[in-house]
């Protein structure tokens, strides 16, 4: 069987199977559903971050909710405006406003105290 013929019915009777290729995985995430341009470009903007600042300096930066947004809407209205490519890294706005939205989605769920 290729991998262009594998049906959904496969995939379901493989979770089942008592012999044969068989994996558990029905019900978890499938991280292969993320769009691979969309995170390579992410990952080019954090590694561009961490080596400006430092790694993860993100997760420490005051008022980080507010400014996260804010950097994060430059981006957008820039992009909006005509403007691919942020003149400091040549990287797409759109790939620096997804940075920006991962961070303050962290901020919310884990790293701010802000209330």
């Amino acid at each position: 069987m290729t991998e262009s013929l594998i049906t959904k019915a496969d995939i379901i009777k493989s979770q089942t199977a008592t012999t044969g290729g068989r994996k558990f995985d029905g019900n978890k995430l499938e991280y292969g559903l993320l769009p691979p341009l969309a995170l390579k470009a992410t990952v080019e903007i954090l590694t561009f971050g961490a080596e400006k600042y430092e790694r993860d300096n993100w997760q420490r930066v005051p008022d980080s909710k507010r400014r996260y947004f804010d950097a994060m809407q430059r981006h957008l209205w820039a992009w909006k405006e005509g403007e691919q490519n942020d003149p400091e890294t040549g990287k797409n706005h759109l790939a620096h406003a997804m940075c920006c939205l991962m961070f303050l989605y962290e901020h919310d769920v884990k790293y701010s105290l802000e209330k």
